[in-house]
């Protein structure tokens, strides 16, 4: 057994249409990190393969000894890397796993808040499972953390989270720390097209200071303390990645790009590095509506930004007040208007099923988007997670049980409780009556949620002449045990 031998899994996330779009970039980084520090590292991607105990059994066979495992799991990635660690219990028993990735940093998180509050809730049986099912979990940075949960005797719980940690992250160690290992999975395997080109991801920045009631990790400094990278240190990962594979059109994963006061500096390098390597980029991302501004768009046009994707959710003032979202109606038809005068395809951002919602305010969500008439839309049911107001600060109901509801301005959300380490439909539902809702309000029911949501979709389509979205070649993989090795585990 090599004493420096990890596996590091990415699960199955078969709650999306295409698993194969975008690139699990942070258990990359800690792989990169690890290597680094001369591991021998292992990246064991299971993303779209429908036969996971047969992969597993057969890299056990290869092994035929136990090593350290290291899973990273979202919240509705939960039931997979469950799934995954049983397999590997019954194959490997001994071998030691560690769970990091945004779930743990999310329960943590409202898990803490309800030690503030003196009360063990669901956060603090959330936090258990974790503990009954691995033996490490980590929460928030795992580039540094990974080290102590390799360590004998690791803590079952290891808090990177903290700003006072050593473990934490700050913005120059960022900047210091080794681009993802991408060459440890099968980069080619994945497809996210912008116009007909294929692109990457990259993410340049940690955190978003704003406190929508929906949105994970408010609570948390990981996901809630703004940390950059340098403008040099970005634009050098994108020249690696240029030269390496060849690509040329980039999707920035950062929740918003506006929020970065080196915003304008970055664009401009942007628009030098392609001069230099004469190629022309085509990029996308996030940006927040009000934060946007003209200067933004006329040089995010011409670095090559030909989309950008803003979470509006809502088109109505009152529910924009609930949520928390910290913009107005008028400051996101003003973000539009902007959009189209300098030719940026707008991808509009819309959820259903806030506090207060009611079958006016999903219309008036119709008529705005038929109004400002973006480039493309979403619409989702939202899902309150473990680490969002919606979840950690509602209450039981005491009418309904089984139901939690949750109060802002005098308007209601009701929750069904979830349990999320076996439920993973109720995240983001397939079209054509995939949607399921775990929430209603004092006007509108869970089912009517879904069929509203339906009904928007419809709606706007048909009469923006917007088609559906199409999932390409669904790219699913099955092991077959005649091949000498899985095909997802590319080796150092």
């Amino acid at each position: 057994m090599l004493a420096k031998h990890i596996c590091l899994i990415i699960p199955p996330s078969p709650f999306l249409l295409n698993e194969r779009v975008f690139i699990s970039l942070g258990i990359l980084r800690v792989a990169a990190v690890l290597r680094q520090e001369n591991y021998d590292v292992e990246v064991l991607d299971l993303s779209g393969v429908v036969n996971i105990d047969d992969v597993l059994s057969a890299y056990a066979r290869l092994l035929k000894e136990n090593i350290t495992f290291g899973i990273t799991a979202t919240t509705p990635q939960l039931p997979s890397a469950i799934k995954v660690r049983n397999a590997i219990r019954e194959l490997l028993p001994g071998s030691k796993i560690i769970l990091g990735g945004p779930h743990v940093s999310l329960v943590h998180a409202a898990y803490l808040s309800e030690q503030k509050k003196n009360i063990a809730g669901r956060a603090t049986k959330a936090l258990k499972q974790l503990e009954e099912n691995f033996d490490v979990s980590v929460a928030g940075d795992g580039e540094e953390a990974i080290f102590d949960a390799l360590k004998e005797g690791a803590p079952k719980l290891i808090d990177a989270a903290n700003p006072k940690s050593v473990l934490f992250l700050t913005s120059s160690q960022l900047s210091e720390l080794p681009f993802p290992a991408r060459d440890l999975i099968d980069y080619s395997s994945y497809h996210h097209y912008i116009g007909k080109r294929n692109a990457t991801s990259l993410i340049c920045q940690l955190g978003c200071p704003f406190g929508c009631g929906f949105c994970g990790g408010r609570k948390s400094s990981a996901f809630r303390r703004i940390r950059l990278r340098t403008t040099e240190n970005v634009i050098a990962e994108i020249d690696h990645i240029y030269q390496t594979y060849h690509t040329d059109a980039f999707m920035f994963q950062d929740d918003e790009l506006n929020v970065n006061p080196e915003m304008i500096n970055l664009l401009k390098s942007l628009i030098k590095l392609q001069e230099k390597l004469g190629v022309d980029f085509v990029l996308r991302g996030y940006i927040k509506a009000q934060l946007f501004t003209e200067e933004q768009a006329m040089l995010m046009y011409k670095a090559g930004f030909r989309r950008i994707l803003v979470g509006f959710e809502t088109a109505t003032p009152r529910l924009l007040k609930n949520i928390q979202k910290a913009s107005t109606l008028e400051e996101n038809t003003r973000c539009m208007e902007i959009s189209h005068k300098y030719n940026l395809d707008v991808k509009a951002l819309m959820s259903i099923g806030h506090p207060g919602e009611s079958p006016e305010s999903v219309r008036a969500v119709v008529d705005w988007l038929l109004e400002v008439k973006p480039h493309d839309f979403d619409v989702t049911v939202i899902t309150p997670y473990c680490g969002t107001s919606y979840h950690d600060d509602a209450v039981p109901n005491e009418k309904c049980p089984g139901v939690w509801t949750y109060t802002i301005n005098g308007d209601n959300l009701h929750v069904m409780d979830v349990d999320y380490s076996v439920v993973e439909d109720y995240y983001k539902g397939k079209p054509d009556g995939g949607y399921q809702s775990y929430v209603y309000t004092d006007f509108i029911s869970a089912k009517e949620l879904v069929q509203m949501r339906d009904w928007v979709e419809r709606e706007v389509r048909t009469k923006l002449g917007i088609p559906y979205y199409d999932a390409g070649d669904i790219v699913q993989y099955k092991y077959s045990a005649d091949q000498k090795l899985p095909p997802y585990i590319l080796k150092k």
